[in-house]
């Protein structure tokens, strides 16, 4: 299991890409987590079917594919967001953690490609870099 987000989203997609997965020998699942919401429940989080799409999209210009309908939906709703940072940030996510004082950390979740780490789950089910 990979861990990917905007801000490492090539770095995985080349990771992925490089040993060989992608194809329909060897899919690749991709799951927006969602978040918590205060009754336990999982709900959708914008951030993360738009971080989805991104990771999507970085492995189908790098020749992985064919999508599935959900696949596209994801990277359909990624490549038609034309202010990323504006949109997440006016999401309910982000008005949330804005109001409780991290409108920088909702900054930095934004920044794509700003890493080139890639964590991966190791045995022990922690993540490290792989």
């Amino acid at each position: 299991m990979i861990a990917a987000c905007l801000r490492n989203v090539t770095a995985v997609s080349s990771r992925l890409v490089y040993r060989g997965y992608g194809s329909p020998e060897h899919p690749v699942a991709v799951i927006a987590a969602g978040e918590g919401w205060p009754d336990g429940s999982l709900g959708p989080a914008l951030e993360d079917l738009l971080g989805a799409g991104a990771l999507i999209s970085r492995l189908g210009s790098q020749g992985a594919g064919p999508l599935s309908t959900e696949a596209a939906a994801a990277k359909a709703g990624f490549e038609g967001t034309a202010d990323l940072a504006h949109a997440i940030s006016a999401s309910a996510s982000g008005r949330e953690l804005t109001v409780m004082g991290f409108a920088e950390d909702v900054a930095i979740a934004t920044e794509e490609d700003s890493s080139t780490l890639v964590p991966v789950r190791d045995g022990d089910n922690a993540f490290a870099p792989g």
